[in-house]
Protein backbone atom coordinates (compact mmCIF):
# COMPACT_ATOMS: atom_id res chain seq x y z
CA UNK A 1 0.00 0.00 0.00
CA UNK A 2 3.04 2.25 0.32
CA UNK A 3 2.97 3.67 -3.21
CA UNK A 4 2.21 6.97 -4.84
CA UNK A 5 -0.74 5.47 -6.66
CA UNK A 6 -2.44 4.53 -3.43
CA UNK A 7 -1.90 7.79 -1.56
CA UNK A 8 -5.11 9.38 -0.37
CA UNK A 9 -6.33 12.95 -0.40
CA UNK A 10 -9.26 13.88 1.79
CA UNK A 11 -11.18 16.98 2.85
CA UNK A 12 -9.80 19.10 0.01
CA UNK A 13 -9.11 22.65 1.10
CA UNK A 14 -8.51 25.68 -1.11
CA UNK A 15 -7.00 27.86 1.60
CA UNK A 16 -3.99 29.94 0.59
CA UNK A 17 -1.17 27.88 2.12
CA UNK A 18 1.00 30.96 2.58
CA UNK A 19 -1.42 32.08 5.29
CA UNK A 20 -1.94 28.70 6.97
CA UNK A 21 -0.38 27.93 10.35
CA UNK A 22 -0.51 25.01 12.77
CA UNK A 23 0.17 24.78 16.50
CA UNK A 24 3.55 23.05 16.58
CA UNK A 25 5.19 21.21 19.46
CA UNK A 26 8.36 20.35 17.54
CA UNK A 27 9.72 19.28 14.18
CA UNK A 28 13.04 17.51 13.69
CA UNK A 29 15.04 15.11 11.54
CA UNK A 30 15.54 11.75 13.20
CA UNK A 31 15.35 7.98 12.86
CA UNK A 32 11.87 6.51 13.11
CA UNK A 33 11.92 4.45 16.26
CA UNK A 34 8.89 2.17 16.07
CA UNK A 35 6.43 0.48 13.77
CA UNK A 36 6.85 -0.84 10.24
CA UNK A 37 9.31 1.89 9.19
CA UNK A 38 11.52 1.68 12.29
CA UNK A 39 15.15 2.42 11.57
CA UNK A 40 14.50 4.72 8.59
CA UNK A 41 15.43 8.38 8.38
CA UNK A 42 12.35 10.56 8.78
CA UNK A 43 11.30 14.13 9.47
CA UNK A 44 8.88 14.29 12.40
CA UNK A 45 6.24 17.01 12.63
CA UNK A 46 4.43 16.99 15.96
CA UNK A 47 1.30 19.09 16.11
CA UNK A 48 -0.20 20.33 19.37
CA UNK A 49 -3.60 19.43 20.72
CA UNK A 50 -5.04 16.09 21.79
CA UNK A 51 -8.47 14.94 22.94
CA UNK A 52 -7.42 11.32 23.61
CA UNK A 53 -4.86 11.81 26.40
CA UNK A 54 -3.40 8.32 26.90
CA UNK A 55 -2.00 8.00 30.40
CA UNK A 56 1.15 6.29 29.03
CA UNK A 57 1.76 9.04 26.44
CA UNK A 58 5.45 9.93 25.92
CA UNK A 59 4.63 13.57 25.13
CA UNK A 60 1.75 14.75 27.35
CA UNK A 61 3.10 18.26 26.90
CA UNK A 62 1.61 18.10 23.41
CA UNK A 63 -1.98 17.88 24.68
CA UNK A 64 -2.68 21.59 25.25
CA UNK A 65 -2.76 23.39 21.92
CA UNK A 66 -2.52 26.83 23.52
CA UNK A 67 0.84 25.95 25.11
CA UNK A 68 2.62 25.88 21.75
CA UNK A 69 3.47 28.45 19.09
CA UNK A 70 1.46 28.78 15.91
CA UNK A 71 3.88 28.13 13.05
CA UNK A 72 3.50 28.78 9.33
CA UNK A 73 3.12 25.65 7.24
CA UNK A 74 5.58 27.09 4.72
CA UNK A 75 8.29 27.26 7.38
CA UNK A 76 7.69 23.68 8.52
CA UNK A 77 7.87 22.40 4.96
CA UNK A 78 11.06 24.32 4.22
CA UNK A 79 12.79 22.72 7.19
CA UNK A 80 11.56 19.27 6.19
CA UNK A 81 12.77 19.75 2.61
CA UNK A 82 16.16 21.07 3.74
CA UNK A 83 16.68 18.04 6.01
CA UNK A 84 16.91 15.66 3.07
CA UNK A 85 14.50 13.19 4.69
CA UNK A 86 12.68 10.87 2.26
CA UNK A 87 9.42 11.12 4.19
CA UNK A 88 7.71 13.15 6.88
CA UNK A 89 5.71 11.72 9.77
CA UNK A 90 2.86 13.90 10.99
CA UNK A 91 2.07 13.01 14.58
CA UNK A 92 0.97 14.62 17.80
CA UNK A 93 -0.87 15.04 20.06
CA UNK A 94 -3.65 14.05 17.70
CA UNK A 95 -2.80 15.49 14.27
CA UNK A 96 -6.27 14.93 12.79
CA UNK A 97 -7.68 17.63 15.04
CA UNK A 98 -6.30 19.92 12.32
CA UNK A 99 -6.96 20.22 8.58
CA UNK A 100 -3.79 18.63 7.22
CA UNK A 101 -4.37 19.41 3.55
CA UNK A 102 -2.17 22.55 3.39
CA UNK A 103 0.74 20.89 5.21
CA UNK A 104 0.62 17.55 3.43
CA UNK A 105 0.07 19.00 -0.02
CA UNK A 106 3.12 21.23 0.38
CA UNK A 107 5.20 18.33 1.69
CA UNK A 108 4.25 16.32 -1.39
CA UNK A 109 5.15 19.24 -3.65
CA UNK A 110 8.52 19.42 -1.89
CA UNK A 111 9.17 15.79 -2.85
CA UNK A 112 8.52 14.06 0.48
CA UNK A 113 6.26 11.12 1.09
CA UNK A 114 3.81 11.79 3.89
CA UNK A 115 3.02 9.43 6.77
CA UNK A 116 0.66 9.97 9.67
CA UNK A 117 0.27 8.34 13.05
CA UNK A 118 -3.19 8.83 14.51
CA UNK A 119 -5.74 7.42 16.91
CA UNK A 120 -8.27 7.81 14.11
CA UNK A 121 -10.75 9.49 16.45
CA UNK A 122 -11.15 12.60 14.24
CA UNK A 123 -12.01 12.88 10.52
CA UNK A 124 -9.25 12.13 8.04
CA UNK A 125 -7.67 14.94 6.06
CA UNK A 126 -4.55 15.35 3.99
CA UNK A 127 -2.59 13.85 1.10
CA UNK A 128 -1.22 10.71 2.77
CA UNK A 129 1.03 7.89 1.56
CA UNK A 130 1.03 5.84 4.76
CA UNK A 131 -1.52 5.70 7.56
CA UNK A 132 -0.57 4.21 10.92
CA UNK A 133 -3.60 3.71 13.13
CA UNK A 134 -2.95 3.42 16.85
CA UNK A 135 -6.50 2.98 18.22
CA UNK A 136 -7.44 3.72 21.80
CA UNK A 137 -10.23 1.93 23.67
CA UNK A 138 -11.30 5.09 25.53
CA UNK A 139 -11.80 7.11 22.30
CA UNK A 140 -12.49 4.75 19.44
CA UNK A 141 -11.43 5.39 15.84
CA UNK A 142 -14.01 6.50 13.29
CA UNK A 143 -15.09 3.86 10.80
CA UNK A 144 -13.98 6.05 7.88
CA UNK A 145 -10.30 5.52 8.61
CA UNK A 146 -10.16 1.73 8.34
CA UNK A 147 -10.11 1.40 4.51
CA UNK A 148 -6.97 3.58 4.47
CA UNK A 149 -4.94 1.87 7.21
CA UNK A 150 -1.51 0.63 6.09
CA UNK A 151 -0.32 -0.22 9.60
CA UNK A 152 -2.27 -1.09 12.72
CA UNK A 153 -0.15 -0.58 15.83
CA UNK A 154 -1.72 -1.35 19.20
CA UNK A 155 -0.10 -0.59 22.55
CA UNK A 156 -0.59 -3.58 24.85
CA UNK A 157 -0.69 -3.75 28.63
CA UNK A 158 -3.22 -6.53 29.27
CA UNK A 159 -5.26 -9.22 27.52
CA UNK A 160 -8.03 -6.66 26.99
CA UNK A 161 -5.68 -4.78 24.67
CA UNK A 162 -5.09 -7.95 22.65
CA UNK A 163 -8.84 -8.32 22.26
CA UNK A 164 -9.04 -4.66 21.22
CA UNK A 165 -6.29 -5.23 18.66
CA UNK A 166 -8.23 -8.06 17.05
CA UNK A 167 -11.44 -6.00 17.00
CA UNK A 168 -9.67 -3.34 14.98
CA UNK A 169 -7.74 -5.75 12.75
CA UNK A 170 -10.90 -7.24 11.26
CA UNK A 171 -11.91 -3.76 10.04
CA UNK A 172 -8.61 -3.15 8.22
CA UNK A 173 -7.66 -4.15 4.64
CA UNK A 174 -6.22 -7.64 4.23
CA UNK A 175 -2.71 -6.30 3.52
CA UNK A 176 -2.52 -4.05 6.58
CA UNK A 177 0.61 -4.64 8.67
CA UNK A 178 -0.47 -5.74 12.15
CA UNK A 179 1.81 -4.81 15.05
CA UNK A 180 1.61 -5.09 18.82
CA UNK A 181 3.73 -2.75 20.92
CA UNK A 182 4.51 -3.28 24.62
CA UNK A 183 3.97 -0.35 26.92
CA UNK A 184 7.53 0.77 27.66
CA UNK A 185 7.37 0.70 31.44
CA UNK A 186 5.50 -2.60 31.79
CA UNK A 187 7.85 -5.57 31.47
CA UNK A 188 4.93 -7.98 31.85
CA UNK A 189 3.40 -6.78 28.59
CA UNK A 190 6.48 -7.93 26.66
CA UNK A 191 6.03 -11.57 27.63
CA UNK A 192 2.31 -11.30 26.93
CA UNK A 193 2.98 -10.02 23.40
CA UNK A 194 5.73 -12.53 22.62
CA UNK A 195 3.48 -15.44 23.54
CA UNK A 196 0.56 -13.99 21.60
CA UNK A 197 2.56 -13.45 18.41
CA UNK A 198 3.95 -16.99 18.58
CA UNK A 199 0.37 -18.24 18.68
CA UNK A 200 -0.89 -15.68 16.14
CA UNK A 201 1.95 -15.15 13.64
CA UNK A 202 0.04 -12.76 11.38
CA UNK A 203 0.91 -10.19 14.05
CA UNK A 204 4.37 -8.71 14.52
CA UNK A 205 6.01 -6.78 17.35
CA UNK A 206 6.87 -3.10 17.37
CA UNK A 207 9.63 -2.01 19.76
CA UNK A 208 10.44 1.59 20.66
CA UNK A 209 14.00 1.34 19.38
CA UNK A 210 14.59 5.09 19.60
CA UNK A 211 14.59 4.74 23.39
CA UNK A 212 17.34 2.14 23.16
CA UNK A 213 19.27 4.27 20.67
CA UNK A 214 18.88 7.42 22.74
CA UNK A 215 17.31 9.47 19.95
CA UNK A 216 14.03 11.33 20.10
Amino acid sequence: MFTETTSIELKVSHTDTEEVSLPLVEDFYTIQGEGYHAGKAAYFIRTAGCDVNCWWCDVPESWEESDHPVTKVNDIVERAKFSGAPFAVVTGGEPLLHDLNPLTNQLKQAGLEVHIETSGSSPLSGHLDWVTLSPKRFKEPLDEIFPHVDELKVVVLTNKDLEWAEENAVKCPDDTHLLLQPEWSRESSRELIVNYVKENPRWGISIQTHKHLGVR
